[in-house]
């Protein structure tokens, strides 16, 4: 098929490439929303590439990849039972939602890890309208490349109103041509450099729609589950504004028709389809000066003969972002280490090592010297106390950091503070600094969501006591 030019823009690629480059392509997946009482983490297999491939082995929550969508509305409790039928413990963490402590899901810290065979109960209501997503946080950096993690959408009790409401979830594949998931979990260049890049990435629509009408409202929710890959995301043939990032509400949506994502970052868009009739409204992934097709959506006639009114912002959330905010405590985030960082030593279980031997650990990163998860937090405070974290990038790689338990907003060059995130994309050589009220007790982690990196020892933890 002939490339489609977009006007003064990168060329939009068709393609599948498989053994050695990157397959930007993908093939729309679908998940049903139900209410269970279970959540049954076990091996099966899913259609990830395309029908003259084999389906690819996977482990999934309830067998399916992504895993069922789970969607409240606001105030309403969510309870789950995690039932463990693979070969290795698990555990879920809810991504981005302000749950009590003892239901974050991070083993070691707030639970044990639920062993082959165990099951583990969750329950909580979550406080914030918005897109979130649930994942493995045992393992992960190879359970969530095999594909444990689905989405939580908790709805506004006053929605928007669109035609369509939309979640993608933007996926980083490492396949074989058999269709297989490359058994290479473990490989330290991967760990060192900028983590484990796949060579297919899959947008699944949920629900998976194929077509839409010509000035039709369109809520997406788009998430970026990968492992490691940073996504430039466009979209052509739709206009609009972002209107939420990690799940909360930008008090002023944003025109624009991109967005980068890093490991774990959400974006909301609400888009009018612009496209003609006949023609498609496309999601890309930019890569350098082209731009790969990642969904297709048919545009028909029969909607409205005229473009939609302003686009408005989501309602607030319970949570509402500082206007300025003097810290009541401070505590200094320097990242060293990977290839190329210059790193010479790391402190590792309470002892000092050189480079050599922290490699030997399976241990290049550091926070402030200290690789892997240190004993003492990296700050302790009480509730209600107002956190600054300046983190400085010393590296040659970016890094996405996310805090569990609460939201942060950074603090912009000129003193504001910008929207609140959960994960916050920093760049090599980068000093940033973001700010947050420790209003939710108990012993939370901060770490690289690149998760290889947060495996080779970019993680660290806050306590907030009550």
């Amino acid at each position: 098929m002939n490339p489609i030019q977009k006007p003064q823009g990168p060329r939009l690629n068709r393609r599948t490439f498989l053994a050695g480059t990157a397959a930007l392509a993908a093939t729309p997946g679908f998940a049903h929303a139900e209410t269970i009482p279970r959540l049954v983490a076990r091996p099966a297999s899913a259609r990830i590439l395309p029908a003259e491939y084999p389906e690819t082995p996977i482990w999934g929550f309830d067998g399916e990849v992504p895993g069922p969508l789970l969607r409240l509305k606001q105030g309403e409790r969510l309870m789950r039972t995690l039932v463990n039928e693979l070969p290795q413990p698990t555990s879920v963490h809810w991504h981005g939602v302000r749950v009590p402590n003892a239901m974050d899901g991070v083993p070691g810290m707030t639970q044990d890890a639920v062993a082959p065979g165990d099951q583990f109960d969750y329950a909580f209501t979550p406080p914030d309208a918005g897109t979130f997503w649930y994942h493995s946080h045992n393992q992960s950096t190879e359970q969530i490349a095999r594909g444990l993690y689905g989405l939580l959408i908790v709805d506004e009790a006053e929605p928007p109103e669109v035609d369509h409401d939309i979640a993608v979830v933007l996926d980083d594949w490492r396949l074989r041509e058999n269709g297989e998931i490359v058994d290479d979990f473990d490989r330290m260049h991967d760990w060192t450099h900028a983590g484990r890049i796949g060579n297919y990435v899959q947008a699944s629509l949920l629900p998976r729609v194929s077509q839409l009408r010509r000035h039709d409202r369109v809520r997406l929710r788009l998430v970026n589950v990968a492992v490691d890959r940073i996504m430039k995301i466009g979209l052509h043939g739709l206009s609009g504004a972002l209107v939420a990032l990690d799940g909360m509400p930008l008090q002023t949506p944003e025109h624009t028709d991109h967005v980068i994502l890093g490991p774990a970052q959400r974006a909301d868009f609400i888009v009018d389809v612009t496209a003609d009739e006949g023609d498609e409204a496309l999601i890309a992934i930019h890569e350098r000066e082209e731009a790969f097709v990642l969904a297709d959506l048919h545009v028909s006639g029969g909607g409205s003969s005229s473009a939609r009114g302003a686009i408005n912002p989501l309602p607030s959330n319970p949570l509402v972002p500082l206007e300025t905010a003097q810290a009541t405590t401070e505590a200094r985030l320097i990242m060293e280490g990977g290839a190329m960082g210059g790193l010479r030593q790391g402190i590792w279980k309470g002892e000092r090592l050189s480079i050599q031997q922290l490699v030997e650990q399976g241990q290049v990163w550091t926070f402030n010297g200290v690789a892997g998860l240190p004993e003492a937090p990296l700050v302790e405070v009480a509730v209600g106390d107002i956190v600054e974290i300046p983190m400085q990038n010393d590296t040659a790689f970016p890094h996405a950091i996310h805090l569990h338990g609460h939201h942060f907003q950074e603090r912009l060059a000129d003193g504001a503070l910008g929207p609140l995130r959960d994960t916050l994309l920093m760049d090599r050589g980068e000093t940033r600094s973001i700010v947050f009220r420790a209003d939710n007790p108990g012993d939370w982690l901060l770490h690289c969501h690149m998760l290889s990196h947060q495996k080779a020892g970019m993680k660290t933890w806050i306590r907030v006591a009550a």
